[in-house]
């Protein structure tokens, strides 16, 4: 597993996706930091991660769109089935290295509220807790995105399907709103937006970083098995 891990981060950094995702991401930071916290004198950093989340559409499928499928393209994924490795040590190599990616300019934007509690009263407690879900908000999006990844083998249409899909499930809960009743209550109850906003409210919500732990291991094992399947079929 280690030896995927260290092939496919070395090929987001040789790419330059790498770099590319990271300053997308601290640019979406940036900009809704200034809107709320400087500009609009707002204390919880909480909202800039909120405000950002719409940003997924566009990081996400930047990052997950050739993680299988440019090995389908390019025919490299039969090295990989040949290789002494269980497909679960070759999805996981995979995943870890996109995780890496991801958290890697997290750890400048974690500067961020102990930067601002020096010019005012930051909560941060409900800024490093919301931070903590907005990790594993990204973390969720990748496992769908992977998944995605390996059901074809076109990155116009593993992006665009990854994109469609986060842009469905944030905006279904005023969708849900609209209709009400008990289709509210699902579509509140699938969300992965609704569950971290939990956390955007200042509440520690044991249960949503279980259901995002549940998406990651499900989607995963979703990989899995279409890798299985396309190896032997």
């Amino acid at each position: 597993m280690k030896a995927i891990y260290n092939r496919e981060l070395d090929s987001y950094f040789h790419s330059g996706l790498a770099y590319i995702f990271g300053a997308f991401l601290l640019v979406f930071v940036g900009l809704a930091a200034l809107v709320y916290n400087i500009n609009g004198a707002v204390a919880n950093f909480e909202y800039v991660l909120a405000a950002i989340c719409l940003g997924f559409v566009i990081i996400i499928p930047l990052l997950t769109m050739r993680s299988i499928t440019e090995e389908r393209r390019q025919r490299t994924d039969q090295l990989l089935y040949s290789l002494p490795l269980n497909m679960y040590e070759i999805v996981c190599g995979k995943y870890l290295a996109l995780l890496t990616v991801f958290a890697m300019p997290m750890v400048i934007v974690a500067c961020y509220p102990l930067i601002f509690s020096r010019y005012g009263d930051v909560y941060l407690l409900s800024a490093y807790g919301s931070m903590f879900a907005f990790i594993l908000l990204g973390a969720a999006w990748l496992a769908v995105g992977l998944f995605i990844s390996s059901v074809t083998d076109k990155l116009a249409v593993s992006a665009g399907v990854t994109a469609v899909v986060i842009l469905a499930n944030y905006y279904a809960s005023s969708l849900g709103d609209t209709i009400g009743g008990f289709f509210a209550k699902v579509v509140s109850a699938i969300s992965l937006f609704e569950h971290f906003y939990v956390f955007v409210n200042g509440i520690f919500d044991i249960s949503a970083v279980i259901y995002f732990v549940s998406v990651i291991a499900l989607f995963l094992f979703l990989t899995v098995m279409m890798m299985e399947k396309r190896r032997y079929s």
